[in-house]
């Protein structure tokens, strides 16, 4: 058989079939289509995974105004206690509300959601803070938990919270001028909060070191029971008298400390508001004022200091005296010849006037600038006010000064310069923070003998036994002052009908622990047919302060017969 007619395999077959024409597509072209589409779905997955990656970053990565704001609200201040350890203020934490507008999806659906939990951030201007590209923006600072909730519940996109710091004073206005208070970013703005920031605590946070730790604590001069004590007394002769203000201050006359310091008006700092009123000011560093007669007590002893008077010479107050156009008289004059006690005592214008003209006006100029009459006084409140000086220190100005009129000054220096006459002679710059005696020693300067200061306590003493402050008197704690009254100047004028009264004391006179002062602005009289004088208001006021504060601050009173509680004086 010829291999023609031999069967063909399979393989024979196929080679032998002629190819089909699909047309004139090369090989290298479907190749080139495969990889445009592959290169397609890699740009289209870039994309979306890019996309992811910087849905991502918003969601994980804060704006830098978040991370500032963060920081600010993790800032951590230090409590302030009294100096037995009562917090006077404190750092609680409490919610703020903010929004990141780029993640808002719906303005008017968050717009009316923010609305119905606070209605006045439902306004055309939110509208277009929440409208905005910024990264981060306040809504409302220090909400309530209820609040809190109610936003929480309502799901808003980029909407959040921020736990911040937020200031507490458990005590509420008790201490208020002495503690101050802070702004809503919880930096100090007055008292001793601003001084803690200043003197370090803004240097701190500055480095970070006050973030979220725990601070040690600042412990003040202030004793709480006393300051209670003095503000609610205070208080009470408000009311009592009907006078628009006053001021209670507690000193420690060794050591300079402030025990307790009230002015009042006062505010509770909780109530950031209140603090802005004008009435509210501190009035017993920041204010100042003719303080009257309590100024005779410097006069007094400035005049026994320069050797050219005595305890015992005499000056005739018979009749008033002129100087500068001006007649000088008493207000309940005797009308003769007074002994130095009897001249303080009485409270005689013309008499100390005379022990001044005896002295010398530079004499006065010099004492007042030694007692820190002249210049600002610096403690560690920001409220100090400076003094009002004399244009012109002639014989004029230098006679009413001697009795308190003609010069302005704060209660706080009237206090501290009341320390030196009864302590034994020895200025000391008063302290709002603990101070040991050791301490004070260093600081004090000599401005009076211990002579002369235990004539002064003599004096003050004798004041309270058979002068204008009977009313103070405390039995069993030898208390000593002045009573003071300055009519206040109105359009350049004396004012008759508007007076301030003080009551400047010291206790115990035969060893003085603490200066006690009291001013009471414009008291009225406390029944119809009563006088509004010093003796009648601001020195039972005192006595109280004494009655109440005594036993808490160590001091026991001393069993002696009524009526007999004198000092002995070597003179």
């Amino acid at each position: 058989m010829s291999q023609a007619n031999e069967p063909m395999s399979f393989l024979q077959f196929k080679r032998s079939q002629p190819r089909p024409n699909y047309g004139s597509v090369s090989s290298g072209t479907v190749r080139s289509r495969v990889y445009l589409a592959m290169a397609a779905f890699t740009i289209v997955f870039a994309v979306i995974g890019g996309r992811l990656v910087q849905l991502a970053q918003m969601e994980d990565v804060p704006t830098q105004e978040f991370m500032s704001a963060q920081d600010a609200v993790a800032a951590t201040r230090p409590d302030l206690l009294d100096r037995n350890g009562e917090i006077l203020a404190t750092d609680i934490k409490t919610a703020s509300v903010y929004a990141e507008p780029r993640k808002i999806l719906d303005v008017e659906e968050t717009l009316e959601g923010l609305g119905s939990v606070f209605p006045e951030l439902n306004n055309d201007a939110m509208r277009k803070r929440l409208s905005s590209r910024a990264g981060f923006i306040w809504l409302k600072r220090e909400i309530t938990p209820a609040q809190q909730q109610a936003i929480h519940r309502l799901g808003l996109p980029g909407i959040g919270f921020l736990w911040e710091k937020q200031r507490f004073y458990p005590g509420g206005p008790i201490a208020a001028h002495v503690v101050g208070s802070v702004n809503i970013d919880n930096q100090g703005i007055a008292g001793m909060e601003k001084y803690v920031d200043d003197a370090w605590l803004k240097d701190l946070q500055k480095l970070g070191f006050a973030q979220g730790r725990a601070i040690e604590p600042v412990k003040l001069s202030i004793d709480l029971r006393a300051q209670h004590i003095v503000r609610d007394e205070v208080q009470k002769g408000i009311q009592q008298y009907h006078a628009i203000a006053g001021v209670g201050i507690i000193l420690d006359v060794h050591t300079g400390e402030v025990v307790a310091m009230a002015s009042l008006p006062d505010y509770d700092p909780n109530n950031r508001g209140e603090a802005l009123q004008p009435d509210r000011m501190n009035r017993a560093t920041g204010g100042t004022f003719e303080m009257g007669s309590v100024f005779k007590g410097f006069t007094t002893a400035n005049a026994l200091a320069s050797g050219k008077v005595t305890m015992y010479d005499s000056f005739d107050a018979t009749r008033p005296i002129r100087a500068g156009g001006r007649t000088i008289s008493d207000f309940h004059g005797k009308k003769r010849i007074l002994s130095v006690p009897e001249i303080f005592i009485y409270s005689s214008n013309i008499g100390t006037a005379k022990m001044m003209l005896a002295t010398g006006i530079e004499a006065q100029k010099q004492f007042l600038a030694e007692l820190g009459f002249t210049t600002r006084m610096i403690t560690e409140l920001p409220e100090n006010a400076a003094p009002q000086l004399p244009k012109r220190w002639g014989e004029l100005a230098a006679i009413t000064i001697s009795f308190g009129h003609g010069i302005s000054v704060t209660p706080m220096q009237t206090a501290v310069a009341a320390a030196a006459l009864v302590n034994g002679g020895r200025y000391i710059p008063p302290t709002f923070l603990p101070r040991t005696a050791e301490e004070a020693d260093k600081l004090s300067k000599r401005v009076l003998t211990e002579k002369v200061s235990q004539a002064i306590r003599y004096l003050y003493r004798l004041n309270v036994l058979t002068g204008s402050g009977k009313r103070a008197d405390v039995p069993g704690y030898l208390v000593g002052g002045k009573t003071g009254t300055a009519e206040k100047v109105e359009n350049g004028r004396y004012n008759p009908n508007k007076r301030r009264n003080s009551f400047l004391s010291a206790f115990p006179m035969d060893d003085p622990r603490y200066v006690v002062l009291v001013v009471l602005d414009e008291p009225k009289p406390e029944k119809e047919g009563m006088a509004a004088t010093a003796g009648l208001n601001t020195a039972p006021m005192v006595g109280n302060i004494i009655r109440r504060v005594a036993p808490m601050l160590g001091v026991m009173p001393r069993p002696t017969t009524e009526g007999t509680q004198t000092i002995e004086i070597s003179y």
